[in-house]
């Protein structure tokens, strides 16, 4: 029998719009036959009377994961909205303290994609991920951007859109807008393609 294939969609989210794309992500990677997905928020850094004070409604009953757990996984989808161009503080938090992991380089040659959330069209559906390949580039593990995979919907120009070559996203505007249907199929999508690389890594070595 096959050894189960491990993949951890990992995010911080705030007002709901980066988990409504891991819960996506989830279904995509699971549906990859041998592949276990699971979900895990990262802890929040803020206080709870600024949460309060920000409007931020309470976090979901998806578990809190620590650093070591990452060491379980064969592979990773890390979400995060963007903070002026740039993953989250409570994201950065989070990797900052796998230095453990760093030095043993037990997360090396594992693959990784990126998914993200911003507030406009200009608010960082790009710099975000790039952004935070640095973390993935000194943990020595593999970018897995999903390109255009995605096919016809990368080139959408009717409506909003999400997204890019880097990965999944949505537009979350003043927090009233929702991941749209061609968003949350683009974040099915990468949950499929990056378990399948998974799987397909896993299975060579």
């Amino acid at each position: 029998m096959a050894a189960i294939t491990k993949v951890y969609i990992v995010y911080y989210s705030m007002y709901g719009h980066v988990e409504r794309l891991a819960e996506e992500i989830k279904k995509g990677a699971a549906s990859v036959e041998g592949v276990e997905a699971q979900l895990w928020q990262v802890a929040e850094t803020l206080p709870e009377e600024v949460l309060a004070k920000m409007s931020a409604p309470p976090k979901s009953d998806v578990p809190i994961i620590t650093p070591n757990d990452l060491a379980e996984a064969d592979g990773f989808v890390f979400g995060f909205p963007t903070r002026f161009g740039m993953m989250a503080a409570q994201f950065k938090a989070f990797l900052d303290a796998t230095g453990g992991l760093w030095r043993t380089q037990k997360l090396a040659g594992k693959p990784a994609g990126i998914f993200y959330s911003t507030g406009s069209q200009g608010g960082g559906q790009e710099t975000t991920a790039l952004t935070a390949i640095t973390q993935l580039v000194h943990h020595g593990m593999i970018f897995v951007p999903i390109g255009y995979t995605f096919g016809a919907g990368m080139f959408e120009m009717e409506k909003v859109k999400g997204g890019s070559p880097y990965g999944a996203g949505t537009f979350a505007g003043d927090g009233s807008r929702q991941p749209s249907e061609l968003e949350l199929e683009q974040a099915f999508h990468q949950g499929k393609y990056i378990a399948a690389i998974t799987k397909k890594l896993k299975g060579a070595a």
